[in-house]
Formats: structure tokens, C-alpha cells, sequence
């Protein structure tokens, strides 16, 4: 008869090999902190064999119907080369809505700086893309940024309630690792 490799023991880190036990960390699974005024709204994908199709806004008067009070004055357009990290800006006269195509994938950090928020100095960390079609409202005072941690180029789709004036752009910005390098690198958990 051969013993059984399964045992009915619990183990405990006093189990393990002292120089790793100490090292060992427990991944977060719990529902994620949220930052006050921040909404991440799914919007409808319908694929088929030949792609897929997503309805990005809906618009009456320039107003997303979705996102009351928010009058759309221009579209923009970026993509990001591989491990560029484009933080920390912050708004004090627009708000921003984020769309990521679903076929890409980008990193995107939001850090609450208004300081009569009950959410001040929270950050969010999260995916946007990745097979997923959802629109970021991101409220004036919130600082914002993006990492694109693939290996190909990536696109970012805004849409902002203010036009940009390069006399006096609203645009201020933060040290993009003012969180430390560690916010915008990729989890290997």
C-alpha cells in the first residue's frame, strides 16, 4: 500500500521555508475602493463572426444621455507606445469621458485631489479595454493618467465639456510617479 501524498492537515507559514514565509502577501479580491463623482458605465458590445459593434454615446442638444449634464464640445483621440505612463493631469474647468476600445487594453489610475471630497486622496487602479466596453466619467479634481503595458501600441478615445485653449490650457500635472513607479506596474499577482 502506497501513502497517500494528500494530507489532512492544514499547513501554516511555520510550515514553510523561513526565508519565503516571510515574503508571502494575500491578493485583494474585495470590492475595490471608489472615488466620489467617479462612474464607469458599461456600454452595449454585439459581436459576431465578423467583429463587433458598440453604441459609444448618445447625444441630444451635445449632452451624453447617459452621464445628465455633461455637454460634449470636443472629441479626442490618443494611442500610447508600449510602457509609456501619460500622468498625473488634473482639470479645474472639465470633466473627461474615457473610452478604450474593447480589442485594446490600458491601465488607468485616478487620484482624488478635491479636498472638500469624502473621497479625498483615494486612488483607483483598473483595466479599461480588454474585451470591455465601458465609458470613464472622470469629475474636474480628480488627477488622471494611463499606462500602456502591452507590447503594441494602444488607443485612448476622450470626450471632454471644455475646448482646449493652448493659451491657457486647463491642465495641470503631477510627477507621474508621485505614488511611487510601483501604481503603474504591471501586477503579477
Amino acid at each position: 500500500m502506497t501513502e497517500s501524498i494528500i494530507s489532512t492537515r492544514p499547513l501554516t507559514r511555520a510550515d514553510l521555508h523561513p526565508d519565503k514565509s516571510a515574503s508571502l502577501t494575500t491578493q485583494e479580491y474585495g470590492r475595490k475602493a471608489r472615488i466620489d463623482g467617479v462612474r464607469l458605465e458599461s456600454v452595449g458590445r454585439f459581436t459576431e463572426d465578423g467583429g463587433s459593434f458598440s453604441e459609444l454615446l448618445r447625444l441630444s442638444e451635445g449632452k451624453i444621455a447617459l452621464f445628465p449634464g455633461f455637454e460634449v464640445l470636443q472629441v479626442n483621440y490618443s494611442d500610447m507606445e508600449p510602457g509609456v505612463v501619460k500622468a498625473w493631469h488634473v482639470h479645474f474647468q472639465q470633466e473627461d469621458v474615457w473610452f478604450v476600445p474593447p480589442i485594446n487594453k490600458i491601465l488607468v489610475g485616478l487620484y482624488d485631489l478635491r479636498k472638500d471630497s469624502p473621497t479625498c486622496g483615494e486612488t483607483m487602479r483598473f483595466v479599461m479595454g480588454e474585451g470591455q466596453a465601458q465609458l470613464l466619467l472622470i469629475p474636474r479634481g480628480v488627477a488622471h493618467g494611463a499606462t500602456n503595458l502591452s507590447g503594441s501600441r494602444q488607443i485612448l478615445m476622450y470626450f471632454v465639456n471644455n475646448q482646449f485653449n493652448a493659451e491657457n490650457p486647463d491642465e495641470q500635472r503631477l510627477d507621474p510617479f508621485i505614488l511611487g513607479r510601483e501604481f503603474w506596474a504591471l501586477n503579477h499577482g
